[in-house]
Formats: C-alpha cells, structure tokens, sequence
C-alpha cells in the first residue's frame, strides 16, 4: 500500500506552528530551511507541491516579543498580519536560494464555500502550478471571524489543507506535526500507546481517542486531524500524518517508508492488491 505513494504527482504539504515555532516562541529557521530544500527538490522531479503553512500567530508572537497568545479576536488579527508578512518573507528567502519560486494564497471559508469564488481559487492555484510556481497557502487570519450569519473562519489548517487537497484533487496530503502520527492514546500520558500504521475507516471510538488540542501557538489538534482525515478518506484520497521535526522525512513517506499514519480508503487499500 505505501509504495503507491511513489506515484503522487500532486502533493499537498501542511506544516503546523509546532515545527515552525519553537516552544520557546523563537522560529525554527532549521526547519523551515529542510522544508524549503525538500519541497524544491520534490518539484525539480515534477512534482506538483502545494504548501499549507500555519504560523502567521506564532511568527507574530515572536516577532512582538509576546509569551501568550493573546485573547481577544482583535488582538490575534493584529499578531496574525504582523506574523503572515515575516512568515512570507523567511519562505521567500529560503525558497529562494533553492532557486524555487513561491506565490502566497490567503483564504477565507465565505470564499471556499461561493462556487465563482471556489472555481476563482482552483485556477489560480492550477495556473501557479503549471509556471511551477510553488503555493503557501494559510488562512486569512487578519480578517477570518465567526459570525451567525456569515462564517469565513475554516477553525484551524488542518481543515484547510483537506479542503485544498479536495480542490486541486491531489493525490496525497501530507500532514506534519509534533506527533509521529496518530496512537492508540496519548503517548506522552501513556508510553505503552501503539502507533497506527494505517487507518481506513474512522468512527466515534477513534475520536474518542483524539482528545487535546496544539501548542499555546497553534490552533490545532488531534481531533482535527482525523476529521481533515476523515474528509479525504470520503473522497476516496489519501493522507499521512507524520512527524515533521525534520521535514526530509516527507522523502521517506514518498519512497514508501513506513512512517507515521496513512490513512486510505479500504478501496484505494483493495486497489493496491
């Protein structure tokens, strides 16, 4: 089953706050520099590499030296423009002396959701591919709100990542975060926690299992993993969650390698045979 993943052509990488930021709030330049010369070298092979970055928060909190994130919706706007600006610049950079160029996308569910919004989006990102230009895609976070009437807020990237993969009908989400992958409980809680090397069908049990949520930086967790999860396996795509301290891993997950969790259709599964 792993080794069909070598033939992804179109890939989309999400990358959460937690590899992107330290947990001491300073930005992990290592990190996004393996990131950047991996996804550059993924496209000088054909690869079609769609990033999903998180980060415009915590990039935000480092850069005005604040230890919490803060608590009113104005607030986090204000750090989410400050952090999205520094966060494009260190991509550019970085992408840049890999010789790869990049296109930023920020987008709001109301956009999503309007279907001459929708198709507006899919164009773009299908014409930024074929001038193999790379997409870092993230949330518009200086403007997302939930209101009763008009929702423009996905809730967090992991979300919007399954929704890209479903535009752009990739073949592979690749999702990168602090754990290596989804486990019978949590590992830090309970060391004898057994890692899932694939998952093809999700219920209530396994959410049951997905309680917490991300760093004090990111918005994310467990639970919403396995719906962007759950999303994809309905539309018969497939995703693996892994652990994105050194993003080369993503080389192993495209040669095969078991790592982290795939999650895929029981159809995909039977296909493979």
């Amino acid at each position: 089953m792993r080794k069909t993943l070598q033939n992804a052509k179109k890939i989309v990488i999400k990358i959460g706050t937690s590899t992107l930021v330290y947990p001491n709030g300073t930005i992990n330049l290592h990190a996004i520099d393996e990131l950047a010369f991996v996804l550059a070298a993924l496209s000088n092979q054909g690869k079609e590499i769609i990033l999903v970055s998180s980060g415009a928060i915590g990039v935000g909190m480092n850069s005005l030296h604040l230890s919490e994130r803060p608590a009113s919706i104005p607030e986090q706007q204000a750090v989410a423009a400050v952090g999205q600006g520094e966060l494009m610049n260190i991509y550019s950079h970085r992408f840049r002396t890999y010789k790869q160029q990049t296109a930023q996308m920020l987008l709001t569910r109301d956009i999503i959701e309007f279907p001459a919004s929708r198709q507006n989006v899919t164009n773009t990102l299908e014409q930024l591919l074929k001038m193999n230009i790379l997409p870092i895609i993230n949330e518009n976070d200086t403007v997302s709100v939930d209101e009763l009437d008009h929702l423009t807020k996905f809730g967090d990237n992991d979300l919007l990542s399954s929704i890209v993969a479903e535009l752009c009908q990739a073949d592979l989400l690749i999702m990168l975060s602090d754990v290596d992958g989804f486990f019978s409980s949590n590992p830090i809680q309970n060391p004898q926690a057994t890692l899932f090397s694939e998952i093809h069908s999700i219920d209530e049990s396994l959410y049951q299992i997905s309680t917490g949520k991300g760093s004090k930086f990111g918005s994310g967790g467990m639970y919403s993993k396995l719906k962007a999860a759950e999303r994809l396996l309905q539309a018969n795509s497939k995703m693996v969650l892994a652990n994105g301290q050194n993003p080369k891993i993503i080389f192993d997950i495209l040669n095969g390698k078991k790592v982290g969790t795939l999650f895929t259709s029981i159809k995909e599964k039977e296909e493979s045979r």
